[in-house]
């Protein structure tokens, strides 16, 4: 069933297949859909990777996300966490 926030179903669906969270592929879709393709991908992104990040760091963006569950969870468990959210 087509989701009315969802601009470009497809790229969602493939993005979705490709392991990035509902968020992520909504952001971008929708962006693709009302940017055009060429002038997203040249914005690219500058975050450092989160093995980088120390846990206290990774613990607060888990919690800007509005995630549960991660307080006790060991950095390589909470690192894909976050990539799984």
């Amino acid at each position: 069933m087509p989701n009315s926030s969802i601009k470009n179903e497809k790229m969602y669906e493939d993005l979705r297949d490709q392991g990035n969270s509902k968020e992520k592929a909504a952001r971008i879709s929708n962006a693709v859909a009302a940017r055009g393709k060429s002038a997203v991908a040249r914005k690219g992104g500058k975050s450092g990777s989160y093995e980088d990040w120390n846990v206290a760091d990774l613990k607060k963006r888990a919690k800007e996300l509005g995630m549960t569950g991660y307080s006790k969870l060991t950095k390589d468990k909470l690192v894909d966490k976050l990539r799984n959210h």
